[in-house]
C-alpha cells in the first residue's frame, strides 16, 4: 500500500517487475489455508487451490470454508474455472 495526493492506493494485481511476487502469494495462500493443507484435504501451487475428499460427505463444507477465507481476504476466484 501506498499514498498518493488522492488517498491510499493499495494495488489488486501483483505489477509488472516485482521479484518473488509469485513465491509470496504461495506463501500468503498456505498460512490461509494451513489447516486445511495438513489435513490432506487442501493443496495449492500458486493461484490453484485443489480440493480431494475421498467421498462427497463434508466436501461442499470444505468449497465454502476455502471461499470463505479467500473473501475474508479479499481475494477472489472465478467461478467459470472452477471444475
Amino acid at each position: 500500500m501506498f499514498t498518493t495526493p488522492e488517498g491510499s492506493f493499495e494495488p489488486t494485481v501483483m505489477f509488472f517487475g516485482l521479484t518473488n511476487s509469485p513465491a509470496m502469494f504461495q506463501a500468503m495462500i498456505n498460512e490461509l489455508l494451513r489447516d486445511l493443507i495438513n489435513t490432506g484435504k487442501v493443496a495449492t501451487f500458486i493461484d490453484n487451490i485443489i480440493i480431494g475428499t475421498e467421498t462427497e460427505d463434508g466436501h461442499d463444507e470444505i468449497v465454502a470454508e476455502v471461499v470463505r477465507r479467500l473473501k475474508e481476504n479479499n481475494l477472489y476466484m472465478k467461478p467459470k474455472k472452477c471444475k
